[in-house]
């Protein structure tokens, strides 16, 4: 059992645990820890959802108000099927509980508090691609790489809870002084356009509760528990943020695994692990080691993998799924040998019924370009597949041009989206005009939309483009006034397809495009983009399960203030009976019954490990270990793990040499296996043994320790 530092507390079960109907002991333990800090090191497939979403229902039937509860996630999926389970466990409360993603989480308190920033709360949410084209414009260049480099740094120190003057303050070379120079301007652009980029959803929220007492206090006073999701995947500022809004009574449950930390390369850091005992010496700790995911056989590999690595809390998964079948090793001559053998693999286990569906089987690996040799022996055995990771249906070009309208209405301010929306379709206002406006609005210090009344423009434009722009204006305002007085899915379909023929938009898809089938799919994405906001307005709509139930009536200015922060409308539909092909990254709180790992060389994982040294690469070879463990993981039934001899490089191929980590899973030593009724035996007598300590515990100690 986990060791505890001074001070901390021992929870007692209650004879009767509410909620708690399927819970091993361990997740009944971190279920009924309901005062004070709580960290849950959640093992691999070891039912961390369940414990969470039992942990809102038995807050709720103790007491707390479900508004007072927060229940952070990384992933609007996550988010999404956090929200059903709760929803399963304790009815319509599960509705009041806020349950989002971190800048979800961000939006709401800037919405409602960032005036304290100057922030106006319709402020625009800037995509990846409209931050690259203000950073272009703020460095004075058109150079793609160089901006996207400056866009990476920027970020890095977003991230790490720096702003331009103290990135400017710590930069240790000529470029870095200069991208903080350019990041000043960038701020300074965000602030004009009431704009923020995706960073500083965290980052301004958390400078808010640093410099306004008076926020953090009502903040703190609302939540009454947090609980965190996916813990070791926090950044500096993430884990800056809970902290204020826990404050100091530390009313949270942390939940996470440090051997699945696998973002380091994005700002997460472990280092938030090793500050919560030292930030809360009252922490307590609770370990879920039973897998009710794999067999014994492939989380005896995860465990020999993860091994070597130092840890912060060891642990030890087991199972009481059976041995089931050794993990498979398969040495292959080149990366086209490899596919075919994937692909065998797959119709073999299918001929011997071990697999129904497709759907049953992933193929994963650490980069991108490994997809191309599987995806043409997939296509050549007439297998279905799919790759994840592809493009998001808001990254379509026809959907980021109606986003940004939906934008501008929210925020009339939003300079990129003005740019995107006021161009396409073609409506007259050339490149000309709108460089004379973009001047005429940074002379007088107002954004484009603001410039477009000026009494003064008509001195700075000619009158016949001066016209164009106050239609455009008056044609925008008056949507934005029937979108904030349309209110639920009739009406809002209604006005969606009404504002779609107004402004030609599918005629503009038909001229644009050279073939008319390409242009019937981008029209039909169109259309079911319509349907989705349609959706969000309320009335009867359906659930992920297919279910009509009955949601919030919304006006469709409301909707339209969320649209930033959905990554995909794919998240909602049915897995599709196709074989999945992914990284491993991608591949992260998934789970398949078949997996083969493929690619598992020295150079690709770990990943070139040539490329550090010292410190830096024990760092990155302990996190291309923990990528392999996720990897494995991901395996229910059967795990195949395979090695190419020869690799191609460039135009030559290179012999290659399998990855230390297929010796570390020591699948050919005689290894002494757990017998997984032992460890449960042993956890009971520990329960009881603490259940006897609290019992003679001095009055005032309870289930709510």
């Amino acid at each position: 059992m986990p060791s505890r530092g001074a001070g901390a507390k021992i929870s007692v079960l209650p004879a009767v645990a509410l909620s708690s109907s399927g819970l091993n002991l361990a997740q009944q333990d971190a279920v009924n820890h309901l005062r004070g800090p709580c960290l849950v090191l959640a093992g691999a497939g070891s039912g961390k959802t369940r414990v969470i979403t039992h942990k809102i229902a038995r807050l709720i039937q103790t007491g707390v108000e479900a508004p007072r509860i927060a229940a952070i996630t990384f992933t609007n999926k996550a988010a999404t099927e956090m929200r059903e389970r709760a929803r399963e466990l304790v009815g319509k409360p599960a509705g009041e509980v806020l349950i989002c993603t971190f800048h979800a989480l961000g939006v709401r308190l800037l919405r409602e508090d960032g005036a304290v920033l100057g922030l106006k709360p319709q402020f625009s949410i800037l995509d990846s691609d409209d931050v690259l084209s203000l950073i272009k414009d703020c460095g004075n260049t058109t150079d793609a790489p160089t901006a996207r480099q400056w866009q990476w740094t920027i970020s890095r120190w977003k991230n790490a809870g720096l702003n331009a003057a103290q990135a400017l303050a710590q930069a240790a070379s000529e470029g870095e002084r200069q991208t903080a120079q350019l990041m000043a301007r960038y701020e300074e652009r965000l602030a004009a356009y009431q704009s923020v980029d995706f960073d500083d959803l965290i980052g301004l929220p958390l400078r808010m509760l640093e410099k306004h007492q008076e926020v953090t206090q009502k903040w703190q006073g609302r939540l009454a528990h947090v609980l965190v999701d996916e813990y070791q995947d926090t950044n500096a500022t993430q884990y800056a943020l809970m902290k204020l809004l826990v404050g100091t009574r530390g009313s949270f449950t942390a939940v996470g695994d440090d051997d699945q930390s696998i973002y380091g390369w994005r700002g997460a850091t472990l280092d938030n692990l090793k500050c919560l005992p030292q930030d809360f010496p009252q922490l307590k700790v609770i370990k879920l080691e039973q897998n009710y995911r794999s067999t014994s056989a492939i989380l005896r590999a995860a465990n020999n993998v993860i091994g070597p690595n130092p840890k912060l809390f060891p642990k030890r998964l087991f199972s009481e799924l059976g041995e089931g079948e050794p993990v498979r090793v398969l040495a292959c001559d080149h990366e086209q040998h490899e596919a075919e053998r994937a692909v065998a693999r797959i119709q073999s286990l299918r001929e011997t019924s071990q697999a129904k569906a497709w759907r049953d089987f992933a193929i994963l690996y650490r980069a991108n370009h490994q997809a191309r040799m599987f995806e043409q022996a997939l296509r050549r055995a007439q297998i279905p597949y799919k790759v994840s990771g592809g493009q998001s249906f808001f990254d379509r070009a026809e959907i980021k041009d109606l986003c940004a309208w939906l934008r501008l209405w929210i925020n009339e301010d939003d300079d990129p989206a003005f740019l995107r929306a006021v161009t396409v379709p073609k409506r007259g206002i050339g490149h000309q005009t709108l460089a004379q406006l973009g001047e005429f609005a940074a002379k007088s210090r107002l954004s484009l939309f603001g410039a477009l009344f000026s009494h003064s423009l008509g001195a700075a434009l000619p009158a016949r483009a001066v016209a164009g722009l106050h239609e455009f204006g008056r044609q925008l305002n008056d949507l934005q006034h029937r979108a904030r007085h349309t209110v639920g899915h009739d009406d809002a379909r209604r006005f969606l397809l009404d504002w779609l023929q107004d402004i030609g938009y599918e005629k503009h898809l038909y001229d644009s495009e050279s073939s008319e089938p390409l242009a019937a799919a981008r029209w039909t994405n169109v259309l079911e983009f319509v349907d989705w906001m349609a959706g969000r307005c309320g009335g009867q709509v359906q659930d992920m399960a297919g279910v009509s139930v009955s949601t919030e009536r919304k006006s469709l200015l409301e909707v339209a203030q969320t649209i930033s922060l959905i990554s995909t409308l794919n998240e909602r539909e049915q897995d599709p009976d196709v074989v999945t092909l992914s990284t491993l990254h991608a591949a992260k709180g998934l789970e398949w019954p078949h997996v083969v790992l493929a690619g598992i060389n020295e150079g690709l994982l770990p990943f070139k490990p040539e490329e550090s040294a010292g410190e830096a690469l024990a760092q990155r070879i302990e996190e291309e270990r923990r990528l392999m463990y996720v990897g494995i993981t991901r395996a229910r039934h059967t795990l195949a793990v395979s090695w190419t001899r020869r690799r191609k490089k460039g135009r030559e191929v290179v012999a290659a040499q399998p990855s230390r980590f297929i010796a570390e899973m020591a699948l050919d030593q005689a290894t002494v296996r757990e017998d997984p009724r032992e460890k449960l035996k042993a956890l009971r007598a520990e329960f009881a043994r603490k259940a006897a300590q609290a019992a003679g515990a001095p009055t005032g100690a309870g289930p709510l320790s």
